[in-house]
């Protein structure tokens, strides 16, 4: 008796494929593929509810999709008509869902693994336009003095408006040693500027270290690759002995827009012994998760400054988010970015879907999208003399079109806020001009004097 309905389901799929077969011939692929939806929604995922409006609006796609092809007065191709339907309705979501082609796919790849040919920038879509996160380190976009809060208004001459992100990335990267040309508009600029890019291989350092004064290490992370986590406890490792431990560590996630959501389990991990490091909630249940600490016995059991700013997104403030609620660390510096959604990377015979599926939530329950993190103690990056002309403002979740918008988006925009940091910081890290960095220095020294003097 039990082996009866999946008889009768077989058998009602092989009518439907001949139905298939048949229609295909008569009527065409755009035929089909309304089928096809029809046919996966009712027999494939029997637990999605379907109603009449669906089917109405499958077959006025269709339609259209008919209309197109036949009467168009240029020919146009199958794939771009449905790849752009596709993006049409993810740029109906927030600003980090996103339909990939098979290529930008691989570029997606190619980038968690740190290394592809460009000229060195972060972008986002603010205000319908295309525009400058943060250059990384050491980059042709870096030396080329490209700062935060640009706005690229054109690639090679031809204008970015419409633009997705994926579609500038690919006009933006190209073969090494060869050229690009970007114009930006700038605050306190009289006119555009065009800037023309020699593309090189971008390898980002995910991971950099060094030991300051007094046995305190300085951990760098630009961004959360796939051996993130490792790099950093093999630093951490390296900078520490048993003859001379470390006095305090300061983890700096300045300008830091995030990564891989792993890796940032995996740094919060090498820090905690025990307790919850992030929950996801979502639509889906699948996505309801609470991911905890795993004690593995060689956690540093110094005090730990972490510096933040408005350019510290995503991954960023996950990690800030776990150490900080769990009493493990010192948040130093200005207020996150405000990115607490996740992003499911789904793959298809052709391409992906980047899709937001759930948002994060620190382990104290609170959700930062939109919101950002305060730090625990707010020291505003003090700019070289030289260095404050042109500031930009400095961009947030909360300024990107479509967003996700928290409980308290009607409060009034925060003004001041610091910029992320400049060319002149970046290249080398001047630990006597950032303020930032004394002033967690400068901490530290004073908790392992208090230590001794309480120790006596």
């Amino acid at each position: 008796m039990k082996k009866e309905p999946s008889r009768h389901v077989s058998v009602n799929i092989q009518i439907i494929m001949g139905d298939f077969m048949h229609r295909f011939f008569k009527y065409g692929i755009f035929e089909l593929l309304f089928v096809t939806v029809v046919f996966f929604f009712f027999f494939i995922s029997p637990g999605i509810a379907i109603d009449k409006n669906t089917y109405k609006n499958l077959k006025t796609f269709n339609e259209i999709l008919n209309m197109v092809e036949k009467n168009y007065v240029e020919d146009v191709k199958q794939q771009d008509l449905i790849n752009g339907a596709i993006s049409g309705m993810m740029k109906t979501l927030d600003p980090h869902s996103a339909f990939m082609t098979a290529d930008e796919y691989k570029d997606l790849e190619v980038e968690t693994k740190g290394s592809f040919g460009g000229i060195g920038i972060e972008i986002t879509i603010l205000k319908d336009v295309l525009t400058v996160v943060s250059p990384i380190e050491d980059t042709p976009a870096f030396h080329a003095d490209v700062q935060s809060g640009d706005q690229i208004i054109k690639i090679d001459g031809q204008p970015t408006k419409d633009l997705s992100i994926r579609e500038a990335v690919k006009k933006l990267r190209g073969a090494k040693d060869t050229k690009v040309t970007i114009t930006i508009m700038r605050e306190n600029l009289p006119k555009p500027k065009d800037i023309t890019l020699t593309r090189s291989i971008i390898k980002i350092a995910s991971v950099r270290s060094r030991l300051l004064d007094d046995s305190i290490a300085y951990c760098r992370i630009a961004n959360f690759q796939e051996k993130t986590a490792e790099d950093l406890r093999r630093a951490i490792k390296e900078l520490s002995t048993k003859e001379k431990p470390l006095k305090g560590i300061i983890l700096d996630l300045r300008n830091n827009p995030g990564g891989l959501l792993n890796q940032a389990v995996g740094v919060a991990d090498v820090f905690l012994q025990s307790g919850v490091i992030v929950s996801t909630k979502g639509r889906s249940g699948a996505m309801n998760t609470i991911i905890a600490a795993s004690n593995d016995g060689n956690e540093p059991s110094c005090p730990i400054v972490v510096l933040v700013n408005e350019g510290s997104a995503s991954a960023s403030e996950i990690v800030a988010g776990a150490l900080s609620d769990n009493g493990r660390a010192v948040l130093l510096g200005t207020k996150t970015f405000g990115k607490g959604s996740v992003q499911t990377l789904i793959p298809l015979e052709d391409g992906a879907l980047k899709l937001t599926t759930a948002q994060y939530y620190t382990p104290s329950g609170k959700s930062i999208q939109a919101e950002g993190i305060v730090p625990d103690i707010t020291v505003k990056y003090i700019r070289p003399a030289s260095d404050t002309e042109n500031e930009p403002e400095a961009i947030r979740e909360k300024d990107l079109k479509g967003h996700i918008k928290s409980e308290k988006e009607n409060e009034a925009k925060p003004k001041g806020a610091a910029s992320p940091q400049t060319k002149k910081e970046k290249e080398k890290v001047d630990f006597v001009l950032d303020n930032q960095i004394k002033a967690a220095l400068d901490m530290l020294k004073g908790w392992d004097i208090f230590m001794k003097g309480k120790s006596n």
